[in-house]
Order: structure tokens, then sequence, then C-alpha cells
């Protein structure tokens, strides 16, 4: 059964179709990558989803519940949890600031009720004790203390991961996890990922231009190729199909 649908997803932009009826249904304890060439619609696809773009029609449903008209706070409390390709933080804060915060506002949500100085003063122990947690997972806890503004990029990468992990989603989405990361930083970010395909109950989407990346994580794959859906599949056969040599592997040769 599926856990996140979308149904005839579109949004237009004038004239311009960015994403052309999609429906695609995606299972829990599932790893769904989506690709295709640069200008394809993938991260307006992901937009549409995540509710930073409002569709021109179509729907996308959580657990059965529509949540086409809910702006992106609401998706997010329903259990979207989305990470973006630039850095989304505090940076003015620190580190294990940053991730409390998230954790707080999960907790809040989870007992209905506002962040008033009560319910931060006496949850304050348990909620930096379970931003160390989630610091440590993405070895990030000696920087703690650090202010985010000073962080370099993969620092700040694996920093967004850790808001994602403490948001506790039914649905992660990844734009990109590895951009603009060096070799030794980005397999921090992958590790992450593979361990959060351990939680059967959890769905997860992933944005990459990297095959490799893909071909690895990957449980399935689809493919978006001028803002419509054209394959979708096991990993072996989509990148093996005519279309996708054409319209992904093809443009990506090209402009090697």
């Amino acid at each position: 059964m599926s856990l996140l649908e979308t149904r005839d997803l579109t949004i237009r932009f004038g004239g311009h179709v960015a994403v052309n009826a999609v429906s695609c249904a995606f299972a829990p304890g599932t790893l769904t990558a989506i690709v295709g060439p640069n200008g394809a619609g993938k991260t307006t696809y992901f937009n549409l989803i995540s509710g930073q773009l409002r569709a021109s029609d179509g729907q996308v449903l959580l657990g059965g519940q529509d949540l086409s008209r809910l702006p992106a706070s609401a998706r997010t409390r329903a259990g979207l949890g989305r990470a973006f390709q630039l850095t989304n933080l505090f940076p003015h804060l620190s580190v294990r600031e940053n991730v409390r915060l998230a954790v707080q506002a999960t907790r809040a949500g989870a007992h209905r009720r506002g962040l008033n100085l009560w319910s931060i003063w006496s949850d304050h122990r348990a909620v930096t004790e379970r931003a160390d947690q989630i610091l440590a997972d993405v070895a990030m806890l000696p920087r703690a203390e650090a202010a985010v503004a000073g962080l370099p990029h993969g620092d700040q990468r694996k920093l967004e991961v850790a808001l994602l992990m403490a948001l506790e989603p039914q649905v992660f989405m990844f734009d990109e996890p590895t951009a603009g990361m060096n070799a030794a930083e980005a397999p921090v970010i992958l590790d992450l990922i593979r361990r959060l395909k351990q939680d059967r109950t959890k769905t997860i989407l992933l944005v990459e231009h990297k095959m490799d990346v893909v071909r690895e994580l990957a449980d399935r794959i689809i493919v978006l190729h001028n803002g419509t859906l054209v394959a979708d599949g096991l990993p072996a056969e989509v990148i093996a199909s005519p279309i996708v040599q054409e319209a992904y592997l093809g443009v990506a040769r090209e402009a090697a």
C-alpha cells in the first residue's frame, strides 16, 4: 500500500507546463530515485509535493489525507520532511540550538501544545539529549556549540539532515543531498540515508544526478522528461530502457 501519492499533479507557468499530470504512488520501506535531465521538472515536482508550490491541477495525498490545499508548514506537520539543495538553517544559532529547536517543535506538536516557557523548561533535558543523539548520528556532536554561520558547506548539509531527522517525518525527501560536498563529506550523508532505509515504515524520495548513487541506494527509479513521467520501475530496467538512454544518459554524455 502507498503512503504518499500524487494524482495528475500539474503546474503551469503561463503557457509552460513544468509538471504534466504526474501520477505516482510511493510505498513505505522503499527509496525512489527521481531522475531526468536538467529542466525535467524534478525539483518542481518535489516543490509541489512539499507545498513550496501550489499545483494548478491534481492532488497530493499522504496516508489517504489530501494535502493539496495545505501550505508547506502544515504538510511538514502531517509528516512530509524535505531537505533542500540549499541549506535552510538558522545561521546565528549554534549547531545544537538548531537541532534542539526542531526536536522541541516535534514534541510540541505531538503534545498539541505551543512553545511556552514552561514546556521548554520541563522538556529541556530530554530535548537536549535527543538533539545530541541526532548530532552524534550525523557526526556533528563535536561541533555542537559552533555557530552555524561559520560551518563549511558539508557540515551545513549534514546539519540539515539532522534537522530533518529531528522532525521524525513519515516521508523523507532529499533534493541532491550531496550537492557541493567533496569526496570526503558525501559518504556521511549517503550512510545516513542507508540507515534511514532500514526503517521499513518510512518512505524516501531522492532527487539525484549521480547515477552511481542512484544505482546503490534506489529500490525504484522514476524518470521525468519535460515535466512528464516517462519511465518507472526497477533501477536496472529503467537505466537500460531506450527512453532513459536518450532522455537522460545521452544528455549526460553530451554534457560531459
